[in-house]
């Protein structure tokens, strides 16, 4: 293989590395507004596979969401198939423009996100117990409206920037 032709696909493969452009999405309807979708109670259901997709965890969660002038509070309750519980409460602000920021007490520093049509990328660090340790995951989070009620939230986890696995989260909004 000649240098050029090494080089060339070197390029090549960086461009997988790139992120989807937010952007993109903002003609999708429905829109999501955050403000407006996690405003009540939400039933989701959701599993983890690690980086073969073997499922690893199944897990289902009741969020209560409040919002207020801007300022919103989602209550996430997760029972696990194993039978364990967890609870995150995210403190969010609607910064304008279809920006976000939140935290929560597992969240390293601040969850950053923006929106654009149907669609939402939120980022941040979570600490994540795993026997009896304590790791800093970064996740990336794209949520997406399906309908009025449905949205789909596909998270990748990575450590050191090496895809650990995914989240894949169906939400539905109670009438």
């Amino acid at each position: 293989m000649t240098r050029l032709a090494i080089l060339l696909a070197g390029l090549a493969g960086l461009g997988g590395c790139g992120s989807v452009d937010i952007g993109r999405h903002a003609g999708e309807q429905p829109t999501l507004e955050l403000s407006r979708y996690f405003d009540g109670t939400i039933d989701a259901w959701g599993l983890f596979q690690d980086r073969s997709g073997a499922v690893v965890k199944r897990f289902r969660v009741t969020i209560e969401g409040r919002w207020s002038n801007g300022h919103g509070v989602l209550d996430e309750r997760f029972i696990y198939s194993d039978g364990s519980r967890q609870q995150r409460v995210w403190r969010i602000d609607a910064l304008g423009d279809g920006r976000y920021r939140g935290r929560a007490d597992d969240v390293v520093g601040v969850a950053v996100g923006e929106s654009a049509g149907n669609a939402l990328r939120w980022r941040y660090v979570l600490r994540l117990p795993v026997d009896e340790r304590e790791y800093n995951i970064s996740f990336d989070d794209w949520m997406y409206l399906i309908d009025e009620r449905v949205l789909i939230n596909r998270s990748v986890m990575r450590k050191f920037g090496i895809r650990l696995g995914e989240v894949t989260l169906t939400m539905r909004r109670r009438d």
